[in-house]
């Protein structure tokens, strides 16, 4: 009977294998088919295959995601951002910078939320200073992956294996995953990964424009007015000294009004003062840097506006029969009528020469409005114009919410690190009370809930035990033995290796280890050794997934708007993933071996 239920579980995990690789179907479906399956042919019990959902695990990497998902609603990551990165630097110097953030804030932060943050930055910069984002937006997702793997709670792959740990029956006295047991390799690799990074992404990324970047070209040009408020970093510098000549295709310096003077003619030498108007162009995107704090500029159009918690940049275009055209911006009173106000309008290459407020509307302008939460409702039914996007939505979280929701949450961590609180218990806590103070709606908290994914990791659970219990696991663990064993230990854990990061590349990190782990771990209790240094090669391998773009989340999010093909993660990945295995390898032998 055993040999029949162990043909039926070595069929599943082809059709598993087969069905990732293919894109048959999802990968959660793919699971659900694959275990029903094996709880029809009796291989699995309900138990057994309902006992995945009760992890613990599955709880934490839940509550993680949900307080990720908090944290980039209320707009603090893209606050910090906006302090560290400066608007000029060098390649190398934006390059360096921005991975050791994104890999340090990685290894405490869900990684999803911080390179979504990240890639407006950098699409910035990288127009700004003529140097395609494909330079740079490999290494944002590297940085991420390289950091998550530095802790337990860096990745949900760390997690699943930390879950799979408890679950496992082969080796009973295996103690649980703590949070620093993944720090001794993934800290030294989170340096070698910079170093390699630092020194090779220029030289093997391509130079390419992605389709956000050639759209880019054809964006429409605004003309802004921004005045240099009291105490800003503008005054008394030039206007060689600022960013504001450097690049027309960016925010260009047109013209300063002072005391009512204008001046056109400006030479790099122009000194700037308090309370001059300066007029700029640029597309909306970067006019949108103009409202950030340390811009040292502000929108007098703005008002009492700008002191909203919450508010959206649109565009708009006035309508042929619109009953603005003909008045000034001031007479339409935007902020009265509409709860907007308007910062910057574009008209088909015709040059403004009127301050904005004495501008004349007419129809086909095209305008870019500050809205509060009452725009909507007051648009409702209008012809005066036509909403065309939604450019960007502006946060100020207060200062209690931002201590909440971040400092608890890393008050959490610490506390489960130093093993005064558990995890799971601490998490709890910090959702209860973001919940009860308001930093963020608790109706819109559960629609980021990756539903998928925890049924994922519960299946992956049921998977293992499958594979355990019909012998599977064990045929396979000798196999692999019996190929990588006569090198030594030492060639067993590559081995290992070797094929988790193989199946993660091109079938999902999640199903690697779903896989891998019963048979690295019948492997470790077959020859009577240390298992642990086998349960995290694993997580490294699944987790550190360099060399195709579909392994890993952060680097889907980048392939398209980096315009990259396979071939270039490959041409960059694969050195760093054999770094990632002999660095790993050798770390965890001389820990667990010597």
């Amino acid at each position: 009977m055993q040999h029949f239920d162990a043909v039926i579980v070595f069929l599943v995990i082809i059709f598993i294998l087969i069905s990732l690789y293919k894109e048959w179907i999802g990968a959660a479906f793919t699971f659900f088919i694959a275990v029903l399956t094996l709880g029809l042919f009796g291989i699995l019990t309900p138990s057994e295959i309902l006992a995945g959902f009760a992890n613990e695990q599955i709880a934490v990497v839940i509550m993680l995601l949900l307080l990720g998902d908090a944290i980039r609603q209320t707009s603090i990551i893209e606050i910090f951002f906006e302090k560290i990165f400066p608007r000029s630097s060098s390649y190398n110097g934006f390059l360096l910078r921005m991975m050791i953030w994104v890999g340090g804030l990685s290894a405490f932060l869900n990684n999803t939320p911080l390179v979504a943050v990240m890639m407006p930055y950098v699409h910035q910069w990288s127009r700004r200073h003529n140097i395609a984002s494909s330079k740079l937006l490999i290494p944002l997702s590297y940085a991420a992956i390289l950091g998550g793997c530095v802790t337990l709670i860096g990745t949900s792959t760390n997690l699943i294996v930390s879950g799979m740990v408890i679950d496992q029956k082969i080796v009973p006295d295996l103690k649980p995953l703590e949070m620093f047991d993944f720090f001794w390799v993934g800290f030294p690799m989170l340096i070698i990964g910079i170093v390699y990074l630092y020194f090779f992404s220029y030289k093997y990324l391509p130079e390419r424009k992605s389709a956000m970047e050639e759209f880019a070209e054809g964006e429409r040009k605004y003309l802004v007015e921004a005045e240099i408020r009291a105490g800003s970093h503008l005054i008394n510098k030039t206007v060689g000294d600022t960013d504001f000549r450097r690049n027309e295709k960016e925010l260009f310096l047109v013209e300063v009004i002072r005391n009512k003077i204008l001046y056109q003619m400006l030479d790099d030498g122009f000194m700037l003062e308090e309370g001059d108007t300066l007029r700029f162009a640029g597309d909306n995107n970067n006019i949108t840097e103009i409202l950030s704090e340390n811009s040292g500029l502000t929108l007098p159009t703005l008002g009492v506006m700008s002191k909203l918690k919450l508010l959206q940049v649109v565009e708009i275009v006035i309508s042929y029969n619109s009953t603005l055209i003909t008045k000034t911006v001031k007479e339409v009173n935007f902020r009265g009528r509409y709860d907007a106000a308007l910062i910057a309008i574009h008209r088909n290459g015709e040059k403004i020469t009127d301050h904005i407020e004495d501008v004349r509307l007419k129809a086909g302008d095209v305008l870019l409005l500050i809205a509060g939460e009452n725009f909507t409702s007051r648009i409702q039914g209008t012809q005066d114009f036509y909403l065309l996007s939604k450019v960007k939505e502006l946060r100020k979280p207060e200062r209690y919410k931002i201590w909440t929701l971040l400092g608890g949450t890393l008050l959490a961590i610490f506390l489960a690190a130093i093993k005064v609180v558990p995890l799971f218990m601490g998490l709890l806590v910090v959702l209860a009370m973001i919940n009860i103070l308001k930093v963020v709606s608790a109706k819109d908290l559960p629609k980021s809930i990756d539903y998928n994914l925890a049924v994922i990791i519960a299946l992956s659970l049921a998977l293992g035990t499958a594979m355990i219990k019909s012998g599977v696991a064990d045929m396979i663990a000798n196999f692999v033995i019996s190929i990588f064993l006569p090198l030594g230990r030492v060639s067993l854990l590559a081995g290992i290796f070797i094929i988790t990061s193989i199946l993660a590349a091109y079938i999902t990190n999640k199903a690697a280890v779903a896989i891998v782990f019963p048979i690295a771990i019948t492997a470790a209790n077959n020859i009577g050794v240390n298992p642990m240094p086998f349960v995290l090669i694993v997580s490294f391998a699944a987790a550190a997934n360099f060399i195709t773009p579909i392994g890993y989340q952060t680097n889907l999010m980048v392939y398209g708007p980096g315009g990259y093909t396979f071939k270039d993660f490959f041409k960059i990945g694969f050195p760093l993933t054999v770094l990632y295995m002999i660095v790993s390898v050798g770390i965890l032998s001389y820990m667990y071996f010597m």
